[in-house]
Protein backbone atom coordinates (compact mmCIF):
# COMPACT_ATOMS: atom_id res chain seq x y z
CA UNK A 1 0.00 0.00 0.00
CA UNK A 2 1.74 3.46 -0.72
CA UNK A 3 1.28 6.30 1.91
CA UNK A 4 2.15 8.71 -0.69
CA UNK A 5 -0.82 11.69 -0.43
CA UNK A 6 -0.68 14.68 -3.11
CA UNK A 7 -0.52 17.81 -1.67
CA UNK A 8 -3.69 18.87 -2.42
CA UNK A 9 -4.69 16.20 -0.66
CA UNK A 10 -3.13 16.78 2.47
CA UNK A 11 -4.39 17.76 5.78
CA UNK A 12 -3.23 21.47 6.34
CA UNK A 13 -2.77 22.28 10.29
CA UNK A 14 -5.18 24.77 10.99
CA UNK A 15 -4.30 27.35 14.40
CA UNK A 16 -6.94 28.05 16.68
CA UNK A 17 -8.29 31.01 14.42
CA UNK A 18 -9.07 29.11 11.51
CA UNK A 19 -6.49 30.86 9.81
CA UNK A 20 -4.24 28.20 8.76
CA UNK A 21 -0.79 28.18 6.68
CA UNK A 22 -0.35 31.44 5.34
CA UNK A 23 0.91 31.86 1.78
CA UNK A 24 1.76 34.18 -0.81
CA UNK A 25 -1.02 36.52 -2.23
CA UNK A 26 0.43 35.90 -5.50
CA UNK A 27 2.42 33.10 -7.53
CA UNK A 28 6.52 33.23 -7.51
CA UNK A 29 6.39 33.71 -11.07
CA UNK A 30 4.07 36.60 -11.74
CA UNK A 31 5.56 40.63 -11.78
CA UNK A 32 4.20 41.72 -8.64
CA UNK A 33 6.65 38.83 -6.93
CA UNK A 34 9.57 40.94 -7.79
CA UNK A 35 11.25 43.24 -5.91
CA UNK A 36 12.83 46.68 -6.76
CA UNK A 37 16.26 45.31 -6.26
CA UNK A 38 15.27 42.00 -7.59
CA UNK A 39 14.64 44.07 -10.99
CA UNK A 40 17.88 46.13 -10.56
CA UNK A 41 19.97 42.73 -10.25
CA UNK A 42 18.00 41.40 -13.37
CA UNK A 43 18.47 44.77 -15.69
CA UNK A 44 22.27 44.43 -14.43
CA UNK A 45 22.84 40.87 -15.39
CA UNK A 46 21.43 41.63 -18.86
CA UNK A 47 23.64 43.96 -19.52
CA UNK A 48 26.97 41.99 -18.20
CA UNK A 49 25.39 39.31 -20.32
CA UNK A 50 25.47 41.97 -23.73
CA UNK A 51 28.96 43.18 -22.50
CA UNK A 52 30.32 39.83 -22.58
CA UNK A 53 29.06 38.70 -25.83
CA UNK A 54 30.34 41.62 -27.74
CA UNK A 55 33.71 41.50 -25.37
CA UNK A 56 34.10 37.91 -23.59
CA UNK A 57 37.66 38.54 -23.29
CA UNK A 58 37.72 42.00 -21.41
CA UNK A 59 34.67 41.13 -19.48
CA UNK A 60 35.31 37.78 -18.22
CA UNK A 61 38.02 37.84 -15.86
CA UNK A 62 36.06 40.62 -14.00
CA UNK A 63 33.78 39.77 -10.91
CA UNK A 64 30.57 42.50 -11.04
CA UNK A 65 28.73 43.38 -7.57
CA UNK A 66 25.91 45.18 -6.40
CA UNK A 67 25.74 46.54 -3.09
CA UNK A 68 22.36 48.94 -2.27
CA UNK A 69 24.58 52.01 -0.92
CA UNK A 70 28.21 53.38 -1.47
CA UNK A 71 30.36 53.11 1.84
CA UNK A 72 29.94 56.20 3.74
CA UNK A 73 34.24 56.97 4.32
CA UNK A 74 35.71 56.59 1.26
CA UNK A 75 39.27 54.79 1.38
CA UNK A 76 42.39 56.83 2.15
CA UNK A 77 43.34 55.47 -1.61
CA UNK A 78 40.64 56.66 -3.25
CA UNK A 79 41.18 60.16 -5.36
CA UNK A 80 37.51 61.38 -5.79
CA UNK A 81 34.19 59.75 -4.48
CA UNK A 82 32.20 57.58 -6.99
CA UNK A 83 28.62 57.33 -5.72
CA UNK A 84 26.90 55.55 -8.53
CA UNK A 85 29.81 52.65 -9.01
CA UNK A 86 33.15 52.05 -8.43
CA UNK A 87 35.96 49.89 -10.09
CA UNK A 88 39.06 47.90 -8.63
CA UNK A 89 41.58 46.39 -10.09
CA UNK A 90 43.04 43.14 -9.52
CA UNK A 91 45.62 42.94 -7.20
CA UNK A 92 47.33 40.22 -4.60
CA UNK A 93 46.13 37.80 -6.35
CA UNK A 94 42.00 38.96 -6.54
CA UNK A 95 40.33 39.35 -10.11
CA UNK A 96 39.16 43.02 -10.96
CA UNK A 97 35.88 44.40 -9.57
CA UNK A 98 33.03 46.19 -10.53
CA UNK A 99 30.64 47.50 -7.61
CA UNK A 100 27.26 49.02 -8.60
CA UNK A 101 25.23 51.03 -6.05
CA UNK A 102 21.86 50.43 -6.60
CA UNK A 103 19.67 53.48 -4.57
CA UNK A 104 21.79 56.32 -6.28
CA UNK A 105 21.23 54.87 -9.86
CA UNK A 106 17.69 54.53 -9.17
CA UNK A 107 16.96 57.62 -7.20
CA UNK A 108 18.59 59.09 -10.84
CA UNK A 109 16.53 57.33 -12.68
CA UNK A 110 12.91 58.86 -13.73
CA UNK A 111 11.46 55.15 -15.18
CA UNK A 112 12.83 51.66 -16.39
CA UNK A 113 14.36 52.98 -19.27
CA UNK A 114 16.44 55.76 -17.55
CA UNK A 115 17.92 52.80 -14.94
CA UNK A 116 18.41 50.55 -17.86
CA UNK A 117 20.56 53.39 -19.13
CA UNK A 118 22.10 54.46 -16.23
CA UNK A 119 23.37 50.87 -15.54
CA UNK A 120 24.80 50.44 -19.34
CA UNK A 121 26.36 53.87 -18.86
CA UNK A 122 28.08 53.37 -15.45
CA UNK A 123 29.13 49.11 -16.55
CA UNK A 124 30.99 50.78 -19.75
CA UNK A 125 32.44 53.52 -18.16
CA UNK A 126 34.04 51.63 -15.32
CA UNK A 127 34.94 48.38 -17.45
CA UNK A 128 36.76 51.24 -19.89
CA UNK A 129 38.37 52.64 -16.75
CA UNK A 130 40.09 49.46 -15.93
CA UNK A 131 41.06 48.60 -19.47
CA UNK A 132 42.36 52.59 -20.02
CA UNK A 133 40.07 53.03 -22.74
CA UNK A 134 37.45 55.15 -24.18
CA UNK A 135 33.82 54.05 -23.02
CA UNK A 136 33.10 54.85 -27.14
CA UNK A 137 35.57 52.00 -27.78
CA UNK A 138 33.50 49.82 -25.54
CA UNK A 139 30.20 50.46 -26.47
CA UNK A 140 29.63 52.99 -29.72
CA UNK A 141 26.24 53.72 -27.91
CA UNK A 142 27.63 54.62 -24.54
CA UNK A 143 26.23 58.27 -22.86
CA UNK A 144 23.15 57.75 -25.43
CA UNK A 145 19.94 57.46 -24.87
Amino acid sequence: MNNYQLPWETKVYRNRHGRGVRTPMFGTRLPRYRTRSGFFDDLVIGQIRRLRGAWPELIGPLQFAVEDVPPSMPAPWEPERRIASQAFAASHGAPARIVLYRMPLQGHAHNRIDLQFAIRDELVLRVAELYARRPEEIDPDWGMM
